[in-house]
């Protein structure tokens, strides 16, 4: 087994999450990334306190995609809440901070079970398409921000991932003679905003919306 993952459970229960050692390479691939980033928009003073809260909210949400409820056959799950922990470090922080976090995120999955059948659908799945989990900065202190900018983040998703479905699994669609949108739009529909819906209902519960904005608050 690697240093980097853990087994946890045997058989079909069986999944993966990140060791000590994973967690610190999660922290570190975060840190670079915020790095470069910062520099690259010309934002020369580091935060650390962003790197902190959002290296932790990926290492989370890196933690429960691993805790799935349902999987898909060709990728693609309803996990624990993970896309909202991602979605997170765009609300506290902005839309640089949101994207740069939830493409470190995209990338970390790579590392834990990826289903991949072109290089060009690894970047579209992996890199865009949890990358634009990051869009829920653009509504950083906007009223309702919190849900406005989850579901926005998960459409965002939700479309790359159809695109992906489109170009790269249209012989699936053939397998079950489905029309090609039609069987993408459900395909990943299905578990993409069968987990938003879950996220949602946990969002409407007080005590934990008002977490949320008690640590935004930081």
């Amino acid at each position: 087994m690697s240093v980097f993952i853990e087994k946890v459970g045997e058989g079909a229960d069986a999944y993966y999450v990140p060791s000590m050692t994973g967690y610190a390479v999660i922290v570190l691939v975060l840190l670079v990334l915020l790095l470069v980033i910062s520099f690259a928009t010309g934002e020369k003073k580091f935060n650390a306190k962003q790197v902190a809260f959002s290296a932790a909210a990926v290492a989370l949400a890196t933690f429960l995609s691993n805790v799935k409820l349902f999987h898909m056959p060709m990728g693609g799950s309803i996990t624990l809440f993970s896309m909202l922990f991602v979605t997170l470090t765009g609300y506290w922080f902005g839309i640089r901070v949101g994207l740069c976090a939830a493409t470190a995120y995209g990338v970390l999955q790579l590392a834990f079970g990826p289903y991949i059948i072109h290089p060009l659908q690894l970047v579209v799945d992996y890199v865009f398409a949890f990358g634009a989990l990051g869009l829920s900065g653009l509504f950083k202190g906007k009223k309702y921000g919190l849900y406005i900018g989850y579901w926005v983040a998960i459409f965002g998703r939700l479309m790359f991932s159809f695109l992906s479905g489109m170009i790269f699994f249209a012989s699936a669609a053939e397998e079950y003679n489905m029309f090609l949108p039609l069987y993408s739009l459900l395909y990943n529909g299905g578990y993409i905003v069968g987990e938003a819906i879950l996220t949602t209902g946990l969002l409407a519960i007080p005590p934990v919306r008002k977490a949320i904005e008690k640590i935004g608050k930081l």
